[in-house]
C-alpha cells in the first residue's frame, strides 16, 4: 500500500513519463486539459482557476514553469519565493490535478505540441480568439489545439486574488 505522500509525489513527472500517461490515456478515449502557470504561492484564486480547468476534461495537466523560467518571465527579483519542485508537488496535492511537469522554455509550446490536449486554458488576461502570436493577450500552442480540433478557453479571474498582492501583504508586516 502507498502512502498518501508517494500518491502525490508520483503525480510529478518528467516529459516524456508524462507522454507515456497520455498514450494510455488517450487509449481509454479520457479528455485531456492542459493549463501551465508559476503558480508560486498557492491561493484561492489558483484553486478556483485549477478546479474550474479541471472541469473541462477527464484528466487535468498542469504544467510549472522551472524557476529559471520564472527569472525570464521578469517577476521580480525576489520570485519565485518557492522553488520548482516545492512548487510542483502543491500543485500535484490537489485532489484534481491528475499531473504535473516543470518546464524550462520561456513558453509551453513544446509541451502542447507534445501533449496535444484536447482543452488548452488560461487565465482571464488572455483572449481564446486572438491570433496574433505577438499581441499579449495570445494563448501559446492555440495553434496547435485548434488544429488537432481541441478546444482553447479561458476562465476569468478571482478578483483580488494574486500572489504579488500577497507578497506586497508579508513585505508590509
Amino acid at each position: 500500500m502507498s502512502s498518501k505522500f508517494e500518491s502525490v509525489k508520483n503525480k510529478v513527472v518528467a516529459q516524456e513519463q508524462l507522454l507515456d500517461v497520455i498514450k494510455t490515456w488517450k487509449g481509454t478515449n479520457q479528455k485531456i486539459v492542459f493549463t501551465n502557470g508559476v503558480f508560486d504561492l498557492l491561493h484561492r484564486g489558483h484553486i478556483e482557476y485549477l478546479a474550474q480547468t479541471a472541469d473541462f476534461a477527464d484528466k487535468l495537466i498542469v504544467a510549472v514553469n522551472a524557476d529559471a523560467s520564472v527569472k525570464r518571465l521578469g517577476k521580480g527579483d525576489s520570485r519565485p519565493l518557492q522553488d520548482e519542485n516545492s512548487r510542483a508537488l502543491i500543485i500535484a496535492a490537489l485532489e484534481f490535478v491528475d499531473a504535473v511537469v516543470i518546464f524550462d522554455a520561456n513558453t509551453p509550446f513544446e509541451l502542447i505540441s507534445k501533449i496535444k490536449p484536447d482543452v488548452l486554458i488560461k487565465g482571464g488576461d488572455y483572449d481564446a480568439n486572438c491570433t496574433d502570436a505577438s499581441d499579449k493577450k495570445y494563448i501559446v500552442g492555440s495553434d496547435v489545439v485548434n488544429q488537432n480540433g481541441g478546444v482553447v478557453n479561458v476562465i476569468q479571474f478571482v478578483d483580488g486574488y494574486s500572489t504579488t498582492k500577497i507578497e506586497e501583504k508579508i513585505k508590509k508586516s
